[in-house]
């Protein structure tokens, strides 16, 4: 009885020994393929993980940009006035200030002869065509008034000459033509000093740049070393003195050009007129010859 318990129970084993392999096989591949979906689920968290990073760097990459675009145009919006105060702290105000000055003042000048030779500027064709008209129906008395009632020294030198109508027409001429002297005086006055300034304002920033070159070397010789450091604050302030000089005298120089310009143009007309007040006075006999 023993020996056929024995024989069945290595069959038995010998029978279900395959069937735990087979089931043991498919547990190892049910691990295997769970654990291949683990490393998948892994790899797409990683993956989403990733992809979130860039996205979040993009959008990083995004607001710095737009940060820089705004540091940008706020740098491009700051103002004249401070960007003009900020060169002018940083050129030393010692030396700037008179160069400052001779801008002010030079300005002051331009400004004032421009507004008086603008005033002084008249419409000399339609004097003399009122001054002859005048002459016709009033005589002398008459042409007076129409120059009294007109503004500018065109009228006044008519003025002068028909006043002197009746000492013939010599004096005439001469009284036309020393009267013009005194008005061509008044009409350039004030450029000496505007050309004053002209010629100072680059002499102040020439006189700041070589007290800059001065600093810059004395603190080379302080510090026994050549290094941009040490020299870059002096020759900023002998650069920039410099630049403000010359930018002063040609913002002066144009209007002291156009100044000049103007006080031509009304000297030509008003010799011009001149020529044509006597003519006019001979032609009516109005002065009488000598």
């Amino acid at each position: 009885m023993k020996k056929v318990l024995s024989i069945l129970t290595v069959a038995g084993l010998l029978i279900f020994a395959p069937v735990n392999s087979f089931y043991a096989q498919d547990g190892g591949t049910d691990a295997a393929v769970a654990q291949t979906d683990s490393v998948a689920n892994a790899a797409a968290e990683a993956e989403a993980a990733a992809e979130a990073t860039r996205q979040e760097e993009a959008k990083s990459a995004a607001e710095a940009a737009a940060l820089e675009k705004a540091e940008e145009q706020s740098s491009e919006n700051i103002s004249f006035h401070q960007e003009v105060k900020r060169l002018f702290i940083d050129g030393d105000p010692r030396f700037m200030a008179f160069v400052l000055i001779c801008l002010i003042l030079g300005l002051a000048l331009c400004i004032e002869r421009i507004i008086y030779l603008n005033m002084a500027t008249t419409n000399t064709q339609k004097l003399l065509e009122n001054i002859e008209s005048a002459l016709k129906s009033g005589g002398v008395n008459a042409a007076k008034e129409v120059c009294r009632n007109t503004q500018g020294p065109v009228a006044s030198i008519f003025y002068q000459g028909l006043d002197r109508a009746d000492e013939g027409i010599e004096m005439v001429e001469k009284s036309v033509v020393a009267y013009g002297g005194v008005q061509m005086g008044l009409l350039e006055k004030g450029l000496s000093w505007i050309s004053l300034f002209i010629a100072l304002a680059p002499m102040l920033g020439f006189m700041g740049t070589v007290i800059g070159m001065i600093q810059a070397f004395d603190n080379i010789a302080a510090e026994n070393n050549i290094s941009p450091a040490i020299v870059a604050s002096g020759i900023k302030v002998a650069l920039i003195t410099t630049v403000a000089g010359l930018i002063v005298a040609m913002i002066l120089q144009v209007f002291y050009n156009y100044i000049l310009s103007k006080v031509d143009s009304i000297v030509n007309n008003m010799e011009d007129a001149s020529i044509s007040l006597i003519d006019m006075m001979i032609k009516h006999k109005v002065a009488p010859k000598n």
